[in-house]
């Protein structure tokens, strides 16, 4: 099998950073800035170990990447109770060709929807982001809060419900 997806360990620490900057240096010369353009390696490996990072691997190379943070895992000031997915990157060499679809397809329905029945799931990006937003909006996602990062980045929060509420009810209880 050529294509793998599978949850990073912490030796995955410098592979994943790099790729991180490599797909993140584009957005920081459109003046984008997320906190991670200014990480470390040694922050990815924490992150590693404590939250959930998918790396999908194409010919044993990490092309692309995303995170999940579960409820418990966040502090006090996180806009819901939801599963948050964070550092979504795509290698630039491997952009355009399905890998960030395929990778936050399998973080929403196999890890969070079926696996761990998580009602939704939420996640942000810069207001000013060129393509994401809209992208997200096509996968179902919807705005619901605003804040600014510590790079003075502003940001919006969209979720996802798995499983929205009906307009009606299927069946009356007596």
């Amino acid at each position: 099998m050529s294509q793998l997806i599978e949850v990073a360990k912490p030796d995955d620490a410098e592979e994943i950073f790099a790729l991180l900057q490599r797909a993140y240096a584009a957005l920081v010369a459109l003046d984008v800035h997320f906190t991670i353009s200014q990480g470390n390696v040694e922050q990815v490996r924490r992150v590693i170990e404590q939250e959930t990072v998918l790396v999908l691997r194409k010919w044993k190379r990490a092309v692309a990447t995303v995170t999940v943070r579960f409820p418990w895992q966040q502090d006090e000031h996180a806009p819901s109770a939801l599963p948050f997915i964070h550092w979504f990157a795509v290698d630039p060499d491997y952009k355009g060709q399905g890998y960030g679809r395929d990778i936050i397809t399998y973080a929403e329905e196999t890890l969070l929807k079926e696996t761990l029945k998580a009602p939704g799931v939420y996640l942000a990006t810069a207001i000013k982001h060129p393509w994401l937003s809209e992208l997200y909006l096509r996968r179902g996602y919807q705005p619901f809060h605003h804040r600014t990062n510590p790079l003075g980045e502003a940001l919006v929060f969209l979720k996802k419900e798995f499983n929205p509420p009906a307009d009606q009810p299927i069946a009356k209880i007596a």
